[in-house]
């Protein structure tokens, strides 16, 4: 069952890579509607299975950052497809660690429009988390077993839109997450976390 799991994972982020190409070349012929920026995030999670770089051996979970490049896709005038492509963590723990921690995903932005300074936006996330590596009781000099575990990545993300010249926009706000992981050699993992997010459309 668990190979089974895996297996879907793996064609769920293939899948969620090429619905995104997919997408861009709708949108192609109205460039108008296709924007491209940057994300940044930052926060803490519990992890009862990945290794954690950021804590001491044994302990379950501790922080989360990365940089992602953001493709952003207007649906309409209250509603945003946006495809999130983590860069900052594959690279970094890839370099300096031998790990993967890759968790690309898309979110259905929505926006409540105000007369004021500030609109208010919500909507869910889905994506895919993948590891390689080992669990979280390894430490630097105590690695232990490297697995892969993979699984869906569920979020929801609650912020405001600043308004930024011309069709640009800054995004701040709050993302909670749930993400179970499954691996061939070890038991279904639990990540529960929450993170703050800004985003900023440059083009």
């Amino acid at each position: 069952m668990t190979t089974g799991i895996l297996k879907n994972a793996k064609n769920g982020a293939a899948h969620l890579i090429l619905g995104g190409g997919l997408l861009l070349n709708v949108f192609a012929a109205e460039p108008d509607r296709v924007s491209f920026g940057v994300g940044f995030m930052g926060g803490a999670r519990y992890d009862n299975l990945r290794m954690c770089v950021g804590s001491p051996a044994g302990v379950k979970g501790g922080p989360i950052a990365d940089i992602m490049l953001d493709t952003r896709l207007k649906l309409d005038e209250n509603a945003t497809l946006v495809f999130n492509l983590p860069v900052m963590r594959p690279i970094l723990f890839g370099a300096a660690f031998s790990m993967l921690q890759f968790e690309p995903g898309c979110t259905l932005e929505f926006v409540k429009r105000s007369e004021k300074a500030v609109d208010f936006l919500a909507g869910p996330g889905l994506g895919v988390s993948f590891h390689y590596g080992p669990d979280y009781k390894a430490g630097p000099d105590n690695r232990g077993e490297e697995f892969f575990a993979a699984g869906p990545f569920v979020s929801t993300l609650f912020g405001v839109v600043f308004s930024r010249g011309k069709d640009k926009q800054m995004i701040a706000g709050l993302r909670a997450f749930y993400v179970p992981l499954f691996s061939e050699d070890y038991s279904p993992g639990t990540v529960i976390g929450c993170a703050a997010e800004f985003h900023a459309e440059l083009f």
